[in-house]
């Protein structure tokens, strides 16, 4: 696994790299010492983790997390206790408290490889396309929805909101999850936030700094991410 160590604290980094070093499954390709640096590392190698510090100069680790379209597996590494809940809401693999137990990071490691042979899994699978049909249990309430007819998921806390007629129930499961689910040529990741039916896009228009913002039947606008928004045109074009 390519991991990534994140911490403004140059001794922090080189304590948790020491303890890495153990680890034969773990290869770090890189460290940053703030948001900015991280962003940059993460686009460019696209790491399967990253040991993240959450008080760090400008961003802290959770705006990094919400700039990000591409989210690698998260293991929080901080000396505050007081941000645990706050972390597992946007979907850490762990929290572990500096100094880092080596036992509690070996546990951490061991959840990540396991999730991430499951999303391998997941990936061999055959995609879910339009003509597929999925049922949907929100509270009490039940649906069997063609997914021809979904335009929109959308982040909802640890659960993902589906738009399709008048409804929006939630799904306990991740707009990551989903995506490794669903058919690439139909559903496009849009941002950290939301992915879009292509099926409803009614038109495109630019936007702020080379981005485009997508316009769905009904009424529904989505501003496309920078990055995403390059994918979109390469995707789209001849």
């Amino acid at each position: 696994m390519k991991a990534l160590v994140i911490d403004d604290s140059r001794l922090a980094r080189n304590e948790l790299k020491r303890l890495l070093a153990d680890f034969e499954n773990i290869v770090v390709i890189g460290e940053a010492a703030n948001a900015t640096e991280a962003i940059e590392k993460i686009e460019e190698f696209k790491p399967d983790v990253i040991f993240l510090d959450i008080q760090m100069p400008g961003k802290d680790g959770f705006e990094l997390l919400e700039t990000l379209d591409f989210v690698p597996h998260t293991i929080f590494t901080t000396a505050y206790n007081e941000y645990a809940i706050k972390a597992f809401q946007y979907n850490a693999m762990d929290y572990l408290m500096k100094p880092v137990d080596k036992n509690l990071l070996s546990a951490a490691i061991s959840k990540v490889a396991t999730k991430i042979i499951s999303e391998k899994n997941i990936e061999n699978e055959d995609k879910m396309t339009i003509d597929d049909q999925v049922f949907v249990k929100d509270g009490e309430k039940c649906w069997f929805v063609m997914l021809k007819d979904v335009r929109l998921f959308e982040v909802d806390g640890n659960y993902t909101k589906i738009y399709f007629e008048d409804q929006k129930p939630m799904i306990p499961r991740t707009l990551n999850y989903l995506e490794t689910r669903l058919d690439p040529k139909t559903f496009f990741r849009a941002n950290r936030q939301q992915i879009v039916n292509l099926k409803w896009v009614e038109r495109i228009e630019p936007w702020f700094s080379g981005s485009i913002r997508i316009y769905l039947k009904g009424n529904v606008e989505v501003d496309v991410s920078r990055r995403q928004s390059q994918r979109f045109k390469e995707l789209m074009s001849f």
